[in-house]
C-alpha cells in the first residue's frame, strides 16, 4: 500500500498543495486591495501566451511559458486601453472583452494544433493534468532517498517547488511595504516607498505562479486556487499574519482532500469512474470558502476591505 501511495499519490499531491500555496500567498494581497479578479484575468491571459510559446519551440517549457504569457500580458493590456480609448466604454467591460477573447483564441488555437506528443490539449489546459504526475520509478518509502529513483520524479514538481519557495521568500522579504501599500496606500508613499511599483510585482508574481501551476491545475482552476483560501482566511481572523496561515492551511487542506475525493468519492458513491482532480480541488476550496461564510469568527464583515496587520 506504502510503495502504491508513493508512486501514484505522492507527487500529485505534493504538486497540488504547492500550486495551491504558490496562488494562494499572492492572493492574500490581491483580496485586500479588491484586486481578486486580477486572478481571474491572469489564469485567462495566460493561455494564449503559453500556446504560442509551445508553437514557437515545440515543448512545454517553462521559461517559453513565462515569456509567452507575459506577451500576452502585454498584448492585453494594450487591447483594453484601446477599447476604453475608442470605444469610450467602462474599464470593467473592457477587461471583460479582452480578457474572454484572448481566452477562446487560446482555445482555437490549441484543438489546432499538433500536440499529441505532450500533455497540452484542451482538457488540460483547462483542466490540468494532475493525476497523469506519478512517479514511475518509486518503490517505497525508501525511494525518497533513492537518487536514481528521485531522477524520475516529474519535472512539474521540482518547478512548482522552486516557485513556490521563491514566492515565499519575496512574501517574507517585502512583508512591510507590501502590508503598508496595501493597507494605507498614501501613508506608504510618504515614507518613500515605490507603491506602483510593489502593486507591479505583486501582479508579475501572481502572474509567475499561475504559469508555473499551469500543467497541474490548468487554465481555469488557478483561479479558485488564488481567491478561494485567501478569501476563507479572511473570514477566519483580523490579522494579516495569521490570514496568510490561515490561507496556506487552507490551501494545503483542498489540495489534499480534492485529490483524495476525486479519486476515492466516486467509488464511494457507488459511480465506476473518477473525476477530475483539478476539478475536485477547486471545488473543496470553494466548499471550504463557503463554511468560513457561514460560520467564520469574522464573517460578519464580508464586505469589509481592510484588515489589521
Amino acid at each position: 500500500m506504502g510503495a502504491e501511495f508513493v508512486q501514484l499519490s505522492l507527487t500529485p499531491i505534493l504538486i497540488g498543495i504547492l500550486a495551491a500555496i504558490a496562488c494562494a500567498l499572492p492572493g492574500n494581497f490581491l483580496i485586500l486591495r479588491r484586486q481578486a479578479l486580477i486572478g481571474d484575468a491572469i489564469s485567462h491571459v495566460v493561455l494564449p501566451g503559453i500556446v504560442v510559446a509551445f508553437l514557437l519551440t515545440g515543448a512545454v517549457a517553462a521559461v517559453p511559458m513565462l515569456i509567452g504569457a507575459g506577451l500576452a500580458a502585454v498584448v492585453a493590456v494594450i487591447l483594453i486601453e484601446a477599447i476604453k480609448r475608442l470605444g469610450r466604454i467602462e474599464p470593467g467591460a473592457a477587461m471583460g472583452v479582452v480578457f474572454t477573447s484572448l481566452f477562446a483564441g487560446g482555445v482555437l488555437l490549441l484543438e489546432q494544433s499538433d500536440t499529441s506528443g505532450v500533455h497540452l490539449d484542451v482538457e488540460h489546459a483547462l483542466m490540468g493534468n494532475l493525476e497523469s504526475l506519478i512517479w514511475l520509478d518509486a518503490n517505497g518509502w525508501a525511494s525518497l532517498v533513492d537518487p536514481l529513483a528521485l531522477a524520475g520524479l516529474p519535472p512539474e514538481l521540482g518547478r512548482i517547488a522552486v516557485v513556490a519557495l521563491v514566492i515565499s521568500v519575496l512574501t517574507w522579504v517585502f512583508w512591510r511595504p507590501l502590508t503598508l501599500t496595501t493597507f494605507d496606500e498614501g501613508f506608504a508613499r510618504t515614507l518613500g516607498l515605490p507603491a506602483s511599483a510593489l502593486g507591479f510585482g505583486l501582479v508579475i508574481t501572481a502572474a509567475v505562479a499561475a504559469v508555473a501551476a499551469f500543467d497541474a491545475v490548468g487554465s481555469i482552476i488557478v483561479i479558485a486556487m488564488f481567491i478561494c483560501p485567501p478569501a476563507a482566511a479572511r473570514l477566519m481572523t483580523d490579522s494579516l499574519v495569521r490570514q496568510v496561515w490561515w490561507s496556506v492551511a487552507f490551501a494545503t487542506l483542498s489540495a489534499i482532500l480534492g485529490y483524495v475525493l476525486a479519486g476515492y468519492g466516486p467509488l464511494w458513491l457507488g459511480f465506476a469512474d473518477a473525476v477530475s482532480a483539478a476539478g475536485m480541488v477547486a471545488s473543496v476550496a470553494g466548499a471550504i470558502l463557503l463554511l468560513a461564510a457561514l460560520m467564520g469568527p469574522r464573517r460578519a464583515r464580508l464586505g469589509e476591505s481592510r484588515a489589521t496587520s
